[in-house]
């Protein structure tokens, strides 16, 4: 029986063979951040002797996930699933979302099954999330020692521990791709310009990425000063970090997440800082060339704001005072007019009334049709949708068509019986189970509740597939015409999956170049 062992830089390693591929799962790429290297950019594993068993994923970053807690802070590890035969094959790289709070690589809906089963060489790895991966502390007093972006620094030596090995596992270094959702989509668009991954990859997916979450120092401590304040802390306490169970700290993330729209209505949660690691904004850096041949497919989906705006403990505005408020604090309140305009008609000539009224927003709008499922409504999920994704991608799409032109857009459009039944629509993260093919994971099973098996292979057919198509060859599908600008063809992932000609000019106009959150 083979033993299936790879040497790589760390030391060797034995995979294991299951259903037609071999797994090789768990091999450490950074010592242990844990002790002196708490709080510490991720510095290269140290190679091991002999022959590691790599049968198993590792631990996840420590997170609070769906009502539990779990992790472990050792959880600095890559991924590797591949064909039983060939060499040179195309290799695929995923970076898991979550908002940089929560996510690991073991979780079922990332695993590289289909990826495999179609002659791709599959890649995933862990990162530090949520306090221990992006909160910074460097510029609290007794904090000075510690350093910025550790979870960005783990990307970073993981994408360059998978370009030094690729080969070893049989994979084209000439063909690397890499991927994201969510907060992996903006890691993706990090990576794009970040100068200590160049030359580790060729192509990118950017999947429903936040390109803006990005923040200096300085601003960074109006997050942190709420993690303070729900770990019923001040500064003197910050010492604890060192020594302190990391799992207790969740409590005062859990209170930022609850409380910062009501602080800093549209600023995202603790992300990247600007630093030597990540110098420039993305888009910035983009606009300048850093991704100069970089292929890139960048979409998002029709209702992403459906899973971030609630009624309560809001991840984005829900109401116009919020709006208001979020405008003003960032220099922006002339557009604000424009901006109501936009996404309620009928709400421009009630503008100073909102502005001057101490009464809810929400509560000072005209009706509005249609199926509503959460106060605010459409309005405001069309606003996060928006501001967040959809408008910063096209952004990233235009400067990046620049410098090459192998750019595509796409946009998820799919309703299924569940999202009209529960108000979410096409909302964040309802592609994933397409691309992956998980047709028995149980978010599957929510979005997908009432649907036919036949439409569920036919969705995934087309996205993993037009996915397949571009880590192997370049080009996603035929159908599909290259971005142009705010007026493009774009591949529209619906029931009927077709490319239309989608005009966002009036979009584009009415932001801008309008910014938020970045002195």
């Amino acid at each position: 029986m083979a033993e299936h062992l790879v040497k790589t830089t760390s030391g060797t390693v034995r995979g294991v063979e299951r259903e037609g591929r071999i797994d090789y799962l768990g091999i450490p790429y950074a010592q242990p951040p844990v002790g002196e290297l708490r709080f510490k950019r991720s510095i290269p594993v140290i190679p091991w002797e002999g022959v590691r068993d790599a049968t198993a994923y590792g631990h996840s970053p420590v997170q609070y996930n769906n009502g539990i807690v779990m992790g472990d802070e050792d959880c600095l590890t890559v991924n590797v699933q591949r064909p039983l035969e060939g060499d040179r094959l195309p290799v695929f790289v995923w970076i898991y979302g979550g908002g940089y709070n929560t996510g690991y690589s073991s979780d079922e809906m990332y695993t590289g099954e289909a990826f495999v089963r179609d002659g791709v060489l599959f890649f995933s790895f862990n990162y530090r999330t949520n306090i221990l991966g992006f909160y910074d502390f460097t510029t609290y007093p007794g904090c000075e020692d510690f350093d910025s972006n550790c979870g960005l620094s783990d990307q970073i030596l993981a994408l360059n521990w998978i370009r030094e090995n690729v080969e070893a596992f049989g994979g084209d270094p000439e063909r690397i791709t890499i991927a994201g959702e969510s907060a992996g989509g903006a890691s993706v668009t990090n990576m794009l310009v970040c100068p200590g991954v160049r030359g580790c990859f060729t192509q990118a997916i950017i999947e429903s990425g936040l390109p803006n979450c990005v923040m200096t120092h300085e601003l960074a401590r109006e997050n942190i000063d709420l993690f303070l304040e729900g770990m019923h802390w001040t500064e003197k306490d910050l010492p604890l970090l060192r020594t302190m169970d990391p799992h207790l700290f969740l409590l005062g993330h859990e209170y930022v997440q609850a409380k910062h729209q009501y602080k800093n209505p549209g600023m995202f949660l603790p992300g990247p800082v600007l630093d030597d690691l990540l110098p420039v904004r993305p888009i910035d850096a983009l606009r300048a060339g850093a991704a100069e041949g970089i292929k890139l497919i960048i979409g998002t989906n029709m209702h992403e704001g459906t899973m971030f705006v609630h009624p309560e403990n809001t991840g984005f505005p829900n109401s116009w005072a919020m709006i208001a408020q979020m405008m003003e604090k960032n220099g922006n309140a002339d557009a604000l007019p424009k901006i109501i305009g936009f996404y309620h008609e009928d709400g421009r000539d009630y503008f100073s009334f909102f502005k001057d009224s101490a009464v809810s927003m929400s509560s000072s709008i005209p009706p509005m049709t249609g199926d509503i499922r959460q106060i605010g409504g459409d309005a405001f999920i069309r606003f996060a949708t928006d501001y967040a994704f959809e408008m910063p991608s096209v952004k990233v799409a235009d400067a990046q068509r620049r410098f090459t032109p192998d750019v595509w857009m796409y946009r998820y459009e799919l309703v299924t019986k569940s999202g009209i039944e529960t108000g979410w629509k096409a909302s964040h993260a309802f592609e994933l189970p397409f691309v992956f093919e998980k047709p028995d994971h149980p978010f599957t099973h929510f979005e997908f509740d009432g649907e036919s098996e036949e439409l569920f292979r036919e969705m995934a057919s087309q996205i993993h597939g037009d996915w397949v198509r571009f880590v192997r060859t370049g080009e996603p599908n035929p159908d599909w015409g290259r971005f142009e600008g705010a007026n493009s063809p774009v591949r529209i992932y619906d029931r009927e999956t077709h490319t239309e000609q989608l005009d966002r000019r009036h979009l584009m106009q009415i932001w801008g170049d309008l910014r938020f959150y970045e002195k």
